[in-house]
Parts: C-alpha cells; structure tokens; sequence
C-alpha cells in the first residue's frame, strides 16, 4: 500500500459504535469475558454480529480474547493464541473443547 494511503487509513477515527466496543473491551478484567452479544447489551447498541465485526476490523489492539461468542469459544485461528491468554491470566478454560467456561469467568460489565 503507498504511504499516502497508509497514513489516510492509519488516521481515519473509527466509527462511535467501535470506539464503544473497543473501550469497553479495555475494562474487562483480566480472567473475564463478555459475549459479543453481552458487549452490544451493556452498550445497548448494535447486535452480537456487529460487535463481531468492530472486533475483526479494529479490534487487534484490546484485550480481543476476552470477547468470546455465546459457547465461549472464538473463531477456530484465534483459538490457539487465545488459549495461551487464558491460562496465563487464570481463565476457566476448557481445552478439549477449546472454550471458555463462561459460568466461571463472564463479566456483567460492573466496576
């Protein structure tokens, strides 16, 4: 890509809805998650399939395995890097499975 277009994108603000998404994203705790569909009811906006593509498309630089979809796994090429986050914060993860135990760790949000 020509660096002309690099900085072109590298500096378009996100959209708000991202923004949102991505700052809450930022306070889950370590060893908790949120389902895509948890993330869009706290914020109430959007649908789990929006906060899905705000995660794809900007999210790389948050905490992005703590946001896992309604069985507690992510898409099948993020598991690998996302299972050595989780045990190394203490998430109740399940490695048959490659899932989260969401019982043990989601997180409602609060303080």
């Amino acid at each position: 890509m020509p660096d002309s277009i690099r900085r072109t994108v590298d500096t378009v603000e996100p959209p708000d809805f991202v923004r949102l998404v991505l700052e809450l994203v930022r306070r889950i705790p370590a060893a908790k998650v949120m389902t895509y569909g948890d993330i869009a009811e706290f914020l109430e906006r959007g649908t789990a399939r929006q906060v899905g593509a705000a995660m794809a498309g900007y999210g790389s630089d948050v905490p992005w395995w703590r946001v896992v979809n309604a069985s507690g796994q992510l898409p099948e090429q993020l598991r690998g890097a996302a299972a050595a986050n989780y045990l190394s914060e203490g998430t109740p993860y399940d490695l048959e499975r490659e899932r989260v135990r969401l019982a043990g760790c989601r997180w409602d949000g609060s303080a």
